[in-house]
Formats: C-alpha cells, structure tokens, sequence
C-alpha cells in the first residue's frame, strides 16, 4: 500500500488509477484534492490501525495505543471515510460500484465513531468490537486489490465488470470475519 500511495508523489493529475478519471479531474475542482486527501490518510490510517490489536502495546505501551488510536480515529473522521464517501460518488462501475464505495464510506465512519463514543463511556468490549469493524473496513483497500488479482487470473472479465465485484468484495468479507471474531468471542 505504501507503494502504490508512492505513485502519487509528486502530487500529479495523471499519475495511476487517474489515467482513467481524467473526466473528474478536468470537470471538477474538488475531485483531485478530496482524492488526494483519501490517498495520503488512508495509508497512514492502515499504518497506525495495525498496531492496534498487538496485545504487547496493549499491555505495555497504553500510551502508544492511546496516541495511535487517536491518530486513527481522527484521521478516519474528518480526512479518510469523508473523502472516500466523496471519490466513491464518482466511481467507475456505475451505479452498483458507486453504492459499494459510498456505503463502504458510510459504514466506515460510523463504526470508528461509535468505538470511539463507547470508550469515552469507558465501554472496553463495545470499543473494541467496533475497532475491529472499523478496521476490517479499513483493510479493504488491500483486500480489494487481492480480489482484482484473483479474480483477473482465474475468471479474465472484463475490466468494469471486475470493479463492479471487487467493489463488493473488498470490504463485505472483511466485515463478515470481523463479525465472526466478534460473535465467537475470539477478541
């Protein structure tokens, strides 16, 4: 994931996946900068949320973990999941991709705003459960492009056709194992 944020320094109009969004960036003014701002956080967001759940800075380092999840959370709230709702508005596929992201978006604020609503109430498990959905929805961006991988090798569909379903199952998996570690008390 650091890799591919990297093709976007310097801060270019045509670099990567905006090759095929030139209609956004030349139409409209906010798209590259709200697209920007969803590149950059999110990889500082996946960074900081995978040293959540080590159960060594949990135990030994609180602070860290306090400093990071607030890293996290804020990221999430006011850069990350807005910009995604946004980008997700314009997305390729149409109207079945288009609602994918934006639910993804939806779904992804709420469940960080509720985990951080239950630890200000000192609620430790409801936190913790809506961590981990928080954070299975934050790992899509790297499920959803080991489903196109997969999916491309084994299937050969077509190009939106691909993004159509790996728009879906970038996150709804995820969140179904999330909510299996969650049900089975695993977490």
């Amino acid at each position: 994931m650091v890799q591919i944020t990297m093709r976007y320094i310097p801060f270019n109009d045509d670099a990567s996946f905006l090759q095929i969004k030139q209609t956004e960036v030349s139409g409209i003014k906010a798209y590259l900068p709200i697209f920007y701002t969803h590149v950059y956080s999110a990889i500082f967001v996946l960074l900081a949320g995978f040293t959540q759940f080590n159960p060594k800075i949990l135990q030994q380092s609180p602070k860290i973990h306090r400093s990071l999840g607030y890293l996290y959370v804020s990221v999430v709230l006011l850069f990350a999941a807005p910009s995604g709702i946004y980008i997700g508005w314009f997305a390729n596929g149409g109207l079945m991709a288009k609602t994918s992201f934006i639910i993804l978006g939806i779904l992804w604020f709420y469940f960080t705003l509720k985990a951080v609503l239950s630890i200000l109430k000192k609620n430790i498990i409801l936190h913790k459960q809506f961590m981990y959905r928080s954070f299975a929805l934050t790992t899509s961006a790297i499920t959803l492009r080991l489903w196109k991988v997969i999916l491309v090798y084994l299937f050969h569909p077509a190009p939106m056709d691909v993004y159509q379903i790996i728009a879906w199952l970038g996150w709804i998996p995820n969140l179904l194992i999330a909510e299996w570690l969650i049900k089975t008390k695993i977490i």
